[in-house]
C-alpha cells in the first residue's frame, strides 16, 4: 500500500475520533480494527485485543472524564517498513473539559491537553496492531497532582510542527531516516568513548532545534538545552546505553518527505545504575524503554523531535507504584465528578 492508501484508509477512524461520543468511538474502533487486532498500550493500560477491549479500557473512562473530547492530529504520517510492515504513525492532542476523574487524577473543570504518539499497522483496510503511549503524567500536572520528582525541562502543550505541514508531508523520506539512523549511531559512541564531541551534535541537530520530551522530562530548547534538562541525567543514570539495533529490540522505521518516525515495544535496553535521572535512586537493574519518536528536518539538520516515553512503565519495572502514589494523596481530594456553571444567571 502507498502512504496515500494508508491515510485514505486511516481517515474515516481519524474523523469519527475528532470528535467522538462514546457510541462514535465504539463504532469507529469496530469499523477500523481487525476482530482479532493487538493493542500495545502505555502504563496502566497494558496488551488487549480486539476494538471492544480498547474501547472499554481505554475510550470509555476517557471520554466519561472528558465528555467533549477531542483528538486532535498534528502529525499524521504513513510508510512501508523495510521489514514489508505498512504503519500510520500519528502525533497530537486529545482535548477537552474534564469534568470527572480519570485514572485516579481529580477532575480540573478547565481545558486539558494529553499528548499522544499513536502507531497502527494495518493490513488491508484493518488495523491488526496498535502502539500508542499517551502523556498520562501531563494530565497530573496540569490538575496540580505530581507524584514524582520536580522536571527539568520546560512544561507546554506540545505544539504542531513550526513547518505547518504535519499532516500533508509527502515524498521521499530515505534522507530524514539516514540522517537520524546517523546521529543515533553517534550519540551511542558515547559514553563508551567518554568525550561528549564524539556524539556530534552540531553535525545533526538544528541551532534552534525543539526536543518535545515527556512530561517528568519536559521539553528542551537547543543543544544546551537538550544536553542540561535532558542528556547528561540520563546517561549518567543509564551510561551503557545503546542502540537497539545491537541487542534482539525491533524498532520499524518509515517517514514521508522530511519527517522520520520509529516505532518500537520496547525499543532501548539500559541498566538503572547511577543517580541524576528524574529523581530515581539507582535501582542496580536492566529496564526496557518504549519510546515513540517522531524527528522533522529543515535546512538538511533536525529541527523539531517529538518524543514519548512510557514513563509509567518505566516506574513499575523498578518497584514504584505512580498511581499507587497519585491515591494515596489523594486522601485529602474530593475526585467526584463537577459541573462548571453555564454563565446564564442574571449580573449581580
Amino acid at each position: 500500500m502507498t502512504p496515500q492508501e494508508l491515510k485514505f484508509a486511516f481517515e474515516p477512524f481519524a474523523k469519527a475520533m475528532a470528535t467522538a461520543t462514546p457510541e462514535s468511538a465504539r463504532a469507529a474502533l469496530g469499523a477500523m480494527f481487525a476482530s482479532d487486532a493487538v493493542a500495545k498500550l502505555c502504563h496502566p493500560f497494558g496488551t488487549l485485543t480486539g476494538p471492544e477491549a480498547v474501547f472499554e479500557a481505554l475510550y470509555k473512562p476517557l471520554l466519561e472524564a472528558v465528555p467533549d473530547l477531542e483528538r486532535r492530529d498534528m502529525i499524521r504520517l504513513a510508510g512501508t517498513t523495510p521489514e514489508g510492515q505498512h504503519w500510520v504513525g500519528c502525533m497530537g492532542n486529545y482535548m477537552g473539559t474534564m469534568l470527572g476523574p480519570w485514572l485516579g487524577i481529580r477532575p480540573t473543570g478547565h481545558l486539558v491537553h494529553l499528548r499522544y504518539h499513536e502507531f497502527y499497522r494495518l493490513e488491508g483496510d484493518k488495523v491488526v496492531e496498535v502502539q500508542a503511549i499517551w502523556d498520562i503524567p501531563e494530565v497530573m500536572m496540569q490538575a496540580g497532582v505530581w507524584p514524582m520528582a520536580p522536571q527539568y525541562g520546560a512544561f507546554l502543550c506540545t505544539p504542531a510542527p513550526m513547518s505547518g505541514d504535519g499532516l500533508t508531508a509527502s515524498g521521499d523520506s530515505s534522507a530524514a531516516q539516514a540522517h537520524v539512523i546517523a546521529m543515533l549511531e553517534d550519540l551511542c559512541a558515547h559514553p563508551v568513548d567518554p568525550d561528549p564531541a564524539r556524539m556530534k551534535l552540531e553535525k545533526y541537530w538544528h541551532p534552534r532545534f525543539n526536543w518535545y520530551g515527556p512530561c517528568g522530562i519536559g521539553t528542551a530548547r537547543g543543544i544546551s538545552g537538550f544536553r542540561n534538562w535532558h542528556q547528561i541525567p540520563f546517561l549518567k543514570a543509564m551510561p551503557d546505553r545503546k542502540l537497539d539495533a545491537m541487542g534482539d529490540l525491533m524498532s520499524h522505521w518509515f517517514g514521508e518527505g522530511d519527517y522520520a518516525c520509529e516505532t518500537g515495544w520496547p525499543n532501548m535496553r539500559l541498566s538503572l545504575t547511577h543517580d541524576g535521572w528524574m529523581g530515581i535512586a539507582p535501582a542496580g537493574t536492566e529496564v526496557l524503554l518504549r519510546s515513540l519518536d517522531f524527528w522533522r528536518m529543515e535546512d538538511g539538520l533536525i529541527r523539531e523531535n517529538w518524543v514519548l516515553v512510557d514513563l509509567l512503565d518505566l516506574y513499575e519495572q523498578i518497584g514504584i507504584d505512580v498511581l499507587a502514589r497519585l491515591e494515596h494523596m489523594n486522601g485529602a481530594r474530593n475526585l467526584g465528578p463537577i459541573e462548571v456553571p453555564a454563565g446564564m444567571d442574571p449580573v449581580r
